[in-house]
């Protein structure tokens, strides 16, 4: 089928454009989405006339766009999910999913407005591309965990933050730690203090040595 493609849009053409595609994708996307009209010489003396009014409010869309795309761009929102050992999702985050969450990030999203191939069925960070306008590209990073502490630790990874050393060593380690000691008690931090007598310990030693070698 040829149609009029009334917007740009992506690895199709640009508004104005008449191209042929599948008449399945047409019907079920195209057409409904008011992103075509059927190039019919009707449709096409229709969209000359009204070319300049459809450019003005493209115009004005993609400014608006481009205004909260800054919201949005390189941001992270989260989707917590149930899954197995491996990583592998009970079920899968869909389009709709990712337009939700994008959308806490303050920038209203439409599921029609989210770049996903397939859906995600892993946990982990998914970099997935959102079109607020379809010449206003951006990216969110999707983080899919089983719970909030995981979803921080993946974010603390992203920042570039040491988060074993943070476990191991930092207040949270430290707290970890106490936990195996009795009140009142610490561990010995340095092995050989242990072993090494008290002050004043060595040289009573050596006089109770020399005492009894002269008894002798």
């Amino acid at each position: 089928m040829e149609v009029i493609l009334l917007e740009k849009v992506e690895k199709l053409g640009q508004m104005g454009q008449v191209v042929r595609v599948k008449d399945g994708f047409a019907r079920n996307y195209l057409l409904p989405q008011k992103k075509a009209l059927r190039a019919t010489a009707a449709n096409r003396e229709r969209f000359e006339i009204e070319r300049v009014a459809l450019e003005k409010v493209n115009a004005a869309r993609r400014a608006d766009a481009e205004k909260n795309s800054g919201s949005l761009d390189g941001k992270t929102c989260v989707l917590l999910r149930q899954a197995s050992e491996s990583g592998q999702l009970y079920g899968s985050v869909t389009a709709r999913d990712v337009a939700e969450a994008a959308s806490t990030l303050g920038v209203a999203v439409g599921r029609t407005q989210v770049s996903l191939d397939r859906p995600i069925k892993n946990l982990g960070t998914h970099t997935v591309r959102v079109f607020l306008h379809p010449e206003v590209p951006t990216t969110v990073k999707v983080i899919v965990a089983r719970s909030e502490a995981e979803a921080e630790i993946e974010k603390q990874r992203l920042a570039g933050l040491d988060v074993k050393g943070m476990a191991a060593g930092g207040e949270e380690g430290t707290a970890v730690a106490e936990q195996f000691f009795e009140e009142g008690a610490a561990p010995t931090t340095d092995a050989s203090a242990e072993a090494a007598p008290a002050e004043g310990e060595a040289p009573k030693r050596k006089k109770r040595k020399a005492k009894a070698e002269g008894e002798e």
